[in-house]
């Protein structure tokens, strides 16, 4: 069963490839952060934060293209974790059906933040287990 989450915190660092973000389990004290790239980390902090942009960005236009094609964003999942790497799905709904996209967690997460209202994440409880160290 996928458990709902929530973004709980960015962190951005100007002398680090890497940044993180950190998820929290909606209803319950999990959490766990994914290092992200500076591009993604800053356009969801952007976001939340609610700074206006003079043109739209990668995801404003993931946004807007979905939305004026008839798609309706509904959720955020992330799937798996392999390797160290985890795997996302953005969820649509277009033309009564739901369709499932291939999507970086960082990228699915600044799409669901550049929704509104922002979209729900989750998380399977197999990827909490494996990145919590929980059986």
């Amino acid at each position: 069963m996928p458990v709902q989450m929530e973004l709980s915190r960015i962190v951005i660092s100007e002398i680090n490839d890497q940044q993180v973000i950190f998820l929290k389990e909606v209803d319950g004290e999990r959490s766990f952060p994914i290092l992200i790239g500076i591009f993604e980390a800053t356009s969801i902090d952007r976001c939340v934060k609610g700074v206006q942009k003079p043109r739209p960005l990668t995801h404003d236009l993931i946004v807007s293209a979905v939305q004026n094609l008839g798609g309706e964003f509904e959720s955020v999942m992330i799937t798996e974790l392999k390797d160290h790497t985890y795997f996302a799905r953005l969820r649509i709904k277009q033309d009564g059906e739901v369709v499932e996209l291939d999507s970086r967690p960082s990228d699915a997460i600044a799409v669901a933040v550049t929704c509104d209202p922002p979209l729900p994440i989750y998380v399977s409880e197999d990827v909490l287990n494996e990145v919590l160290g929980e059986s």
